[in-house]
């Protein structure tokens, strides 16, 4: 009952395409397949890849504005005032040029094609973590929390961290792949 009703559903509605879903690939359409998935693949993680690193990019040149804004005319950017009591004007400086070492880490881990550039996020993420506890110990010292500048301490530790699940999800779909490749059968042995 369930086949007839299976076969009528997915019966065929051109009479030329007559094609049967039942029917096996042979190795050749095997190997297609798995190919037109690799190449896919490769695709889709050049562009992501780009994209995150032109994201990173674009947060580094606005550090280094930031850098040269507190360099040039100190304590005028609204989130670097804040700390204008608390700490020397170079400190600002010093701190938005580690945020910018850990973005062009994981921009280097996102651009290299060697077989380990995971090496590189895991050092922006310390590199991040760092400027987290930094611009963190001068946070807590405010009598109420600057939700306004929350972003100085956790954007290079967030952009570091979402390079690696980006990095995660890359070699978690590339491992589906080659499971693929190897579950395929050889057609003449059916």
């Amino acid at each position: 009952m369930a086949t007839t009703w299976w076969r009528r559903r997915h019966r065929a509605k051109d009479p030329l395409d007559e094609a049967d879903d039942l029917v096996p690939l042979d190795s050749q359409g095997q190997e297609e397949m798995v190919r037109s998935f690799e190449k896919k693949h490769a695709q889709q993680s050049r562009l992501w890849r780009r994209v995150f690193s032109g994201l990173l990019l674009g947060y580094a040149g606005f550090m280094v504005y930031s850098m040269l804004h507190q360099a040039w005319f100190p304590w005028e950017l609204k989130y670097h005032a804040y700390f204008m009591e608390d700490m020397h004007p170079g400190m600002p400086i010093l701190f938005d040029l580690v945020a910018v070492v850990a973005c062009l880490l994981a921009v280097k881990g996102l651009l290299q094609n060697s077989s380990s550039p995971r090496k590189f996020f895991w050092y922006s993420t310390y590199v991040g973590l760092l400027v987290c506890v930094l611009w963190m110990t001068y946070m807590l010292r405010f009598p109420k929390i600057r939700w306004d500048a929350i972003w100085l301490p956790l954007a290079p530790l967030c952009g570091a961290s979402l390079c690696l699940y980006l990095d995660h999800l890359m070699l978690e779909s590339l491992e589906d792949i080659s499971k693929l490749r190897s579950y395929m059968y050889n057609y003449k042995a059916l």
